[in-house]
């Protein structure tokens, strides 16, 4: 296998009594988009502040590119994007004026750079706005400047910690397109949320994160698999005999069945063909049935089996 192009081994950080990080292990491919999943306060902000060489900790290794990062390590930096949740952007420059004082961090030609500044804005859909400043653009258009200014200088790494926090959803797709664009066109991506929808869209490799520790990891099938609960039937339907609800929790991979508001849930362990099983008792019986819904696992039941919590129950911290 290939060296990784991110590797933290080991890596602690604590905070007084409260420990951030508990000897985490990560290992990141070149290409992948890996997603860093967990609730507010799981660590993982913590561990971005620490892989960028901003946040000392107090054990363990990390390596970027197969070197050391340390708060030094210009070299690596030059090739990283950073995306944070707080949009970071000077209000007495226009779009274009931001997008090209960041650029000029990394690229002195005036050519050049005057042509990643055209491909950044081209890229975040801002040409109509290049003259704005940013306290006349709306939240969405806020946060594509924001992602210009950190992708311009065409990074082989980029982070991105909670991109899309309060912002609407017609912004929230376009953000999420521009990642998986940036993918193919060769960066390797680090994504952090607690949206599970959106490391499910678009994450190839995850990594759920609570209290410091990795306690879980695997593509989104992978996960999925994992849980017990393999899919969840929901059926709308005006009465329901008791009879029948015992008659289809005999029915094998059958793991739960519940009837309330009118509603038949059926939580299943395995099998292929649950569904239409369910169905034909419901045939057999004369049962007048409305809305079928079937789901398969998420994210969220994943740590919830692992957990005994949701991913959502914590608050901010």
């Amino acid at each position: 296998m290939d060296t990784p192009i991110v590797k933290i081994s080991q890596l602690v950080k604590r905070y007084d009594e409260l420990i951030a990080l508990d000897h985490l292990d990560l290992s990141i491919q070149t290409g992948e988009i890996y997603g860093l999943l967990g609730p507010n306060g799981s660590g993982k902000t913590t561990t971005i502040h620490c892989l960028l060489g901003l946040l000392a900790y107090d054990k363990g290794t990390i390596e970027i590119f197969g070197k050391p990062m340390t708060p030094s390590s210009y070299d690596i930096k030059r090739e990283i994007g950073v995306i944070m949740q707080n949009v970071a952007v000077f209000q007495q420059l226009t779009v274009y004026e931001n997008i090209d004082f960041f650029c000029s961090l990394y690229i002195p030609e005036k050519a050049k750079r005057r042509q990643y500044v055209q491909d950044a804005i081209e890229f975040v859909g801002l040409a109509d706005f290049q003259k704005f400043y940013p306290k006349k653009l709306s939240g969405g258009l806020l946060r594509r400047l924001n992602i210009a200014c950190g992708i311009v200088h065409k990074p082989k790494l980029i982070f991105l910690d909670e991109p899309t926090v309060a912002i609407d959803p017609q912004s929230r797709n376009q953000v999420l397109e521009g990642i998986l664009q940036l993918n193919q066109q060769g960066s390797t991506i680090i994504y952090t949320s607690h949206y599970m929808e959106e490391v499910e869209q678009i994450c190839t490799k995850i990594a759920i994160l609570d209290k410091g520790k990795k306690i879980a990891e695997g593509t989104t099938e992978a996960l999925r698999s994992a849980v017990k609960k393999t899919e969840t039937i929901s059926i709308d339907i005006p009465d329901m005999p008791n009879q029948l609800l015992a008659d289809i929790q005999k029915l094998p991979h059958i793991y739960q069945v519940t009837y309330e508001n009118r509603q038949l849930k059926i939580i299943c362990a395995g099998g292929k063909h649950n569904l239409i099983d369910v169905l034909q008792i419901l045939q057999t019986a004369h049962i007048s049935i409305g809305e079928v819904y079937t789901q398969r696992p998420t994210l969220n039941d994943v740590f919830l089996e692992i957990t005994g919590k949701n991913l959502r129950d914590k608050e901010e911290g």
